[in-house]
């Protein structure tokens, strides 16, 4: 027996030595507390300084670039940024020095009525994005952790307010200065059209946020679509005069409009003025919901822009749309088949009707394009304008093209599923080129470019057009970022990146290029008819491959059943 095993018998205990010692109750385990009262005592005062002050170390603790690399992307920036403004700077002098030249009435009504419908297009999308966003939002782990921590919410939210005040007066203001500028305003006027457009967006965007605070968007909703309809009615006259469908006189003396949108930029500078307070001291009362969806929104909007994807940004879009009206009442479909597919889209168009507005708007595109001789490239522009017109028509082709899964319950294959989604927004685009069709024959322009056949075919060319570019805008597939880079300035990028850019507007110019060119009708129409192919899956390759394999496994179990049928089964023997 060795030595280690002879240590181990004389440490364990014997029989007689444990029935010798005394045994010992087992103590009783506590049950373990998951939850606590809190003591009736105050809470303790917590410093917003202090916390923010603890924020900023702990993300400088964690910076990840050195002083190096930041110095080098500012020195690129700044760069950047002289070179941007040297080449704006030397087109607004050269637009200076040659609407100089234009003393015309039609000339300088289009001075005072352009940069006045920028004004009003600035509030129009200051408060379409305000409503959109907030304006007032935070972060999911702020509003996790940071929004039920014992401190005020209105120091930590007042901050969050200055940013959107302040990046809606700068774009606001930049934008209308350079489209002053362009227009071939003085520079007192131009600072006149631009402290309006910047002050009158920032209290906009603070009437917003008391909304905000409210939980109301009513006021908002109708302050947007007036300012939209002004804009659009001041669009409408200039090309109206430039038409000479309105007499040629001039809408405002310069210097009496100047002062008008001084009074404005002035009112709007104590309205913003009046209305902070107000906002300041409400903050308390937005909920910890409405913050943090805004930043959700903001944070999922920033992931596709880095795709470049902008199908997604608009998923994102609707998806926050639908969420806002909560519920739609079901209805009873209609049909077999394709048809029922069909009768689908025909009610959504009931419950959308807003889409239409879209598609109203498109519809003076060419018009305006023929009002303003441009004739030539007016089936590109119009073209283009029908493509975002039509995009909110294809609800459906974008979910049954995103979710193969569902493509594959219907027993349909994808060229039929595909082209009953593509019903109703054809027969719109139909009904858009009857509609366009005095702009192409060029009446507009006080005299005819085209014959009547000639221009209903052109239009109807268009309306193709801008379907299958919407279809091509709807169906692209999401970047695949497996596949071989491309070597870039900004680094290494996959191909369908940058082709994400081109999508809808390759297919427009694509068919309208023989217009542009002079050339035939039919070439525009044999190019479509191939476009149309392509674009209904035709050759799609995912169904293909399926098709090949079931081709396969069925060419496999004819063969065992042959097999089966020649194989002798021999006589038992005895």
């Amino acid at each position: 027996m060795s030595k280690k095993s002879r240590k181990l018998i004389r440490s364990t205990p014997t029989a007689v030595d444990a029935a010798a010692a005394p045994v010992e109750p087992e103590p009783v385990a506590e049950p373990e507390r998951t939850f606590f009262f809190l003591p009736d005592a105050e809470p303790l005062a917590v410093d917003e300084k202090e916390l923010h002050a603890e924020m900023k170390l702990w993300r400088h603790g964690r910076a990840t670039r050195t002083m190096g690399q930041v110095l080098q992307d500012s020195y690129v920036m700044l760069f950047s940024v002289v070179m941007i403004g040297a080449m704006i700077t030397s087109v607004v002098l050269r637009a200076q020095s040659g609407m100089a030249g234009c003393t015309t009435e039609a000339c300088e009504s289009g001075r005072l009525l352009l940069p006045t419908a920028m004004v009003l297009a600035s509030f129009t999308v200051s408060l379409g994005v305000a409503r959109l966003f907030g304006p007032v939002l935070a972060s999911a782990a702020e509003g996790f952790w940071l929004m039920d921590a014992p401190l005020s919410r209105r120091r930590l939210l007042r901050g969050r307010l200055v940013l959107p005040l302040l990046l809606s007066w700068l774009v606001a203001g930049l934008s209308t200065a350079l489209v002053g500028a362009l227009s071939g305003l003085g520079w007192w006027q131009v600072l006149a059209w631009s402290a309006a457009a910047g002050f009158g967006s920032a209290a906009l965007v603070a009437l917003a946020a008391v909304e905000q605070t409210r939980e109301r968007a009513i006021v908002v909703k109708v302050l947007q679509a007036v300012f939209a309809t002004g804009a659009l009615a001041v669009l409408l006259v200039v090309v109206s005069v430039a038409a000479g469908w309105l007499p040629t006189a001039v809408v405002a003396e310069a210097g009496g409009a100047a002062g008008v949108l001084t009074a404005v930029a002035a009112v709007s500078l104590v309205a913003l003025a009046g209305l902070l307070p107000v906002v300041i001291s409400r903050l308390e009362q937005i909920r910890r919901t409405r913050l943090v969806s805004g930043g959700s929104l903001v944070s999922g909007m920033q992931g596709a822009m880095f795709a470049l994807d902008f199908g997604l940004i608009r998923d994102i879009l609707v998806e926050r749309r639908m969420t806002e009206k909560g519920h739609v009442r079901p209805t009873r479909g209609r049909g077999l088949g394709l048809g029922a597919l069909i009768w689908r889209d025909v009610e959504r168009l009931r419950r959308s009707p807003s889409a239409f507005l879209g598609l109203g708007m498109s519809l003076f595109v060419p018009y305006a394009a023929d009002a303003l001789r441009v004739s030539q490239l007016n089936p590109l522009i119009s073209g283009l304008a029908l493509v975002a017109a039509l995009v909110p028509f294809l609800g459906s082709l974008r979910v049954l093209s995103r979710t193969g899964g569902l493509a594959r319950t219907f027993p349909f294959k994808t060229a039929q599923l595909r082209t009953a989604s593509m019903a109703v927004p054809a027969a719109l685009a139909l009904l858009w080129g009857l509609a366009a069709t005095p702009a192409f024959i060029g009446i507009a322009s006080s005299g005819a470019d085209r014959s009547v056949l000639d221009g209903l075919s052109v239009a109807l060319v268009t309306a193709m057009a801008g379907l299958f570019g919407a279809v091509r805008w709807v169906t692209a597939r999401k970047v695949d970022f497996q596949t071989p880079m491309m070597a870039t300035s900004s680094g290494a990028l996959p191909p369908g990146l940058v082709f994400n850019l081109f999508r809808g507007l390759d297919m427009v110019a694509l068919i309208t290029a023989p217009l542009i060119l002079q050339a035939s009708v039919y070439w525009s129409l044999g190019i479509g008819v191939v476009v149309f192919w392509a674009l209904r899956g035709s050759f799609n390759m995912e169904d293909m491959k399926a098709e090949q394999e079931a081709a396969q496994r069925e060419l496999a179990a004819s063969k065992e059943a042959r097999n089966a049928e020649k194989q002798k089964i021999p006589r038992p023997s005895r």
